[in-house]
């Protein structure tokens, strides 16, 4: 990270939309972490990334394995700016990224020997994988899992639709680890190269400001 870039950039933006960034950077995490398997409603993949930016996730993972990549043109809201989304046209690929970066893969689903959402073991660092609401997760997941993850349920239904299930689950386990000892904040450097990322999105023409701002560095040593 080029910090004198960064803070650079940091100029161009308001005192206010500065205070906002390091606000919501203190609150964002990447203990948990969410996936999705061929979600073919688009609104539903909007939902999902709504509800991880509102709820503090900072990394979201889609894989697209049967309907390709459809998620470019319709993400309401613009929330796609503020989260990392990471694609996979293979379940194999995304399971093997997240346990390369420490996740135990955890599956959710109504069946079988799911463990109830309020006796989740949060201290563990998590990769959430969600299915659709007809179909449900692929037996390739299933079968990789670590753990598996229900919602406690009361009623004639077995499943909720995948964004209602996202932010029912991310509620619950994002505030019982806020109210934890574990250490589920992002690192400075994490921070940095995030604040990074939102700076770009948010000021216009950022790849022309950074290589004016490269050339007149380069300048100045000549």
């Amino acid at each position: 990270m080029d910090l004198e870039l960064l803070n650079y950039l940091r100029t161009f933006l308001t005192e206010e939309r500065r205070a906002l960034f390091k606000k919501v950077l203190s609150q964002r995490t990447n203990h948990f972490t969410v996936a999705t398997e061929d979600v073919y409603q688009l609104h539903n993949t909007s939902a999902v990334i709504r509800s991880c930016d509102a709820f503090g996730i900072q990394g979201v993972h889609v894989i697209e394995k049967r309907f390709g990549k459809r998620i470019d043109s319709q993400i309401a809201m613009g929330a796609q700016k503020w989260v990392n989304i990471s694609r996979y046209d293979k379940v194999s690929s995304c399971i093997e990224a997240l346990r390369n970066q420490g996740y135990q893969i955890v599956a959710t689903t109504p069946h079988g020997k799911a463990q109830n959402l309020q006796q989740f073991d949060i201290t563990k660092k998590s990769a959430l994988f969600f299915g659709t609401e007809k179909e449900g997760l692929s037996n390739k997941i299933l079968d990789a899992a670590d753990a598996y993850l229900t919602i406690p349920m009361y009623g004639f239904t077995e499943s909720l639709n995948i964004s209602v299930s996202v932010a029912i689950i991310l509620q619950n386990l994002v505030t019982r680890l806020r109210e934890s000892n574990v250490d589920w904040q992002l690192s400075e450097e994490e921070k940095k190269q995030i604040e990074f990322s939102w700076i770009k999105h948010t000021i216009k023409s950022s790849d022309k400001i950074i290589e004016r701002y490269y050339a007149d560095k380069k300048n100045e040593t000549i």
